[in-house]
């Protein structure tokens, strides 16, 4: 077995926690991580990972921000309330000085419950990759305190951060010239876990994300798919307690993607942990995710369940439907209106237009001028995307 440096990275494996003077710096933007430019792209940064071990699960979040949707918690919790698994209280961080300063993250208050499967959104720039940054930590806060499991980062950073652990955009937590199995010995490892202790736990992985024919098979000779799973596989290893996926989805084909989000769910479920997720497709967030928080300009301006949100959000348009919808009418609507789908049928159309305010009664005038009579018409209730945009776009002072 070809054995990977362990000073590259965190060093020991992430026990160390914030030792790092340069975990004080952090990066002068909020920018996802790069790709890297290596041979092997996913040595470079392999082993920026801790691991700890499990309890028991439940379901929710709960935030203090500038809008909130309530809190809803799932599962039996008795008399005794069982801990948080992440507990983010007045988290400010600021990059550079005096007017060239830009605050990355501005009094971010955030609980998240053991067991929950919580969606990060946000545009680049919006403060969720430092604040993840903050919880993972590689970035120390310069205001407010963070806890992982109970444990306050500050006070005890190697037993904090023994129960925390992430897979990387791209598969980069790993190293590709070892073999899935050894990527997963390493990184339990490095956790402080003995690798014959977790055998069963890694046999059980690799049969759950149909990795087991590949086990002996090096990373760098596996498809996109597989080297995503493996990056999972390699995130639980330890047996994490709380586990960060950026973009866990990014680059696979459908199926591959399909078959990721379920795999994650019920890894999820069957092992209690509890996982933020940071991703732009809001199919992969909907379809895994308990709760959902947007964040914009460092600040939290939104949390609920997808349906919470997608509830609290503005109709996206105006869907109509008539016999008279020609395919000439239908390129005349075109040009003056925003039309976003078009279903033919056996007679005329079905169109939805991004429409609202005065333009829908510039579309009635139109219509009726052309002799269009509508056999149906209603509103086009938003998704996810469209809440993300309402929502950033009233925290950035450009919402109607």
């Amino acid at each position: 077995m070809e054995t990977p440096d362990a000073n590259r990275g965190t060093g020991d494996g992430r026990s160390s926690g914030l030792s790092s003077e340069a975990a004080t710096r952090g990066s002068a933007t909020d920018e996802e991580p790069k790709s890297s430019q290596s041979e092997n792209p996913g040595e470079e940064e392999a082993g920026e990972r801790s691991t700890g071990g499990t309890t028991g699960r439940s379901s929710g979040v709960h935030v203090g921000g500038e809008t909130t949707l309530g809190t809803i918690e799932t599962g039996p919790r008795g008399d005794q309330q069982e801990p948080l698994a992440v507990e983010v209280e007045g988290v400010t961080k600021q990059f550079g000085d005096g007017e060239d300063s830009v605050t990355a993250v501005d009094g971010v208050s955030l609980e998240v419950s053991q067991g929950a499967i919580v969606g990060l959104l946000g545009h680049n720039g919006a403060g969720k990759t430092t604040l993840i940054k903050s919880v993972l930590g590689t970035v120390l806060p310069d205001e407010g305190s963070i806890k992982v499991q109970g444990i306050d980062v500050r006070d005890d950073p190697r037993a904090a951060f023994a129960h925390v652990d992430a897979m990387l955009e791209g598969a980069r937590n790993d190293y590709w010239r070892l073999t899935v199995r050894e990527n997963l010995r390493y990184f339990a490892t490095i956790s402080g876990v003995r690798p014959d202790t977790v055998e069963e736990r890694h046999n059980r992985l690799l049969e759950q994300l149909e990795l087991a024919d590949e086990a002996d098979t090096a990373v760098r000779d596996l498809s996109r798919g597989m080297k995503q799973k493996v990056s999972l596989a390699s995130a639980l290893a330890g047996g994490a307690d709380v586990v960060f996926l950026d973009e866990p989805t990014l680059g696979l084909d459908v199926e591959s993607s399909r078959v990721l989000q379920t795999e994650l769910r019920r890894l999820a479920e069957e092992q209690n942990i509890t996982v933020l997720l940071s991703s732009h497709d809001m199919d992969v967030v909907e379809t895994v995710c308990d709760r959902v928080v947007i964040m914009s300009e460092g600040q939290i301006v939104a949390d609920g369940t997808v349906e919470q949100l997608l509830e609290s959000g503005e109709p996206s348009g105006i869907r109509v439907a008539s016999p008279d919808l020609s395919t000439s009418a239908v390129a005349t609507l075109r040009d003056r209106f925003d039309v976003t789908a078009v279903e033919s049928r056996p007679r005329g159309a079905s169109l939805e237009m991004a429409v609202g305010g005065e333009e829908i009664y510039e579309l009635f005038a139109s219509l009726r001028e052309a002799g269009i009579d509508l056999e149906q018409i209603d509103t086009v209730e938003p998704d996810l995307e469209d809440v993300l945009v309402e929502r950033t776009n009233i925290r950035r002072g450009t919402g109607q």
